[in-house]
């Protein structure tokens, strides 16, 4: 071999040890990357992973509480709508009661006014079938009351006027004032915390 093939020969021999020290490096280099960009990768999958289950929680949260809502909302309708029938179902049971037994609860509503004085009013059917002896019953509630000639805007039961004040005993409003008592009942059983 003369100085030529040997000084090729050597440079020969020198560019594989760098082109090997380079294949090294950069394989090397390359798995580094391969592992970060693994790593990165598992990352980013548990941060996704996590967004989505607490975006599921919250999705789970809202709906079960829009669930909660219709429930309570459906539940309070179902409840007005029996209070409805209910109290109109007494409401026409008192206004057709006949003369005696309808009579009898009118006592017993001018009882819850003894002590007081005025004038009662009835609706004119009322006032044609007065009893002769309501007069002589109304003394014994302790209602100290005269029936007035003049009738009032009601179906059923009566309204005492003591002079500017008035009694509203008719079974519409009472009924009316029990419904907002059974209403008020309800609302704090179901939005109770």
């Amino acid at each position: 071999m003369n100085n030529g093939d040997k000084i090729l020969s050597s440079i020969k021999s020198d560019c594989d040890k760098i082109i090997s020290v380079i294949n090294a490096d950069s394989a090397k280099v390359c798995d580094d990357i391969l592992a970060k960009g693994r790593a990165d990768a598992e990352n980013a999958v548990k941060e996704v992973n996590a967004k989505a289950q607490k975006k599921a929680a919250q999705m789970r949260a809202a709906s079960k509480s829009r669930a909660e809502l219709e429930k309570r909302n459906t539940l309070l309708k179902k409840r007005r709508e029996e209070i409805d029938i209910t109290l109109d179902a007494i409401y026409n049971y008192l206004i057709n009661l006949d003369g005696e037994k309808y009579f009898n609860i009118i006592y017993k509503l001018c009882s819850k006014l003894s002590g007081k004085q005025g004038e009662m009013l009835f609706n004119i059917k009322d006032l044609k079938r007065l009893p002769k002896d309501f007069e002589a019953k109304l003394a014994k509630t302790g209602l100290n009351a005269k029936v007035s000639k003049n009738t009032a805007d009601i179906t059923g039961g009566f309204i005492l006027k003591c002079g500017d004040i008035e009694e509203n005993m008719s079974f519409s409003s009472m009924l009316s004032d029990k419904r907002e008592q059974i209403e008020d009942l309800i609302n704090r059983e179901l939005f109770a915390e």
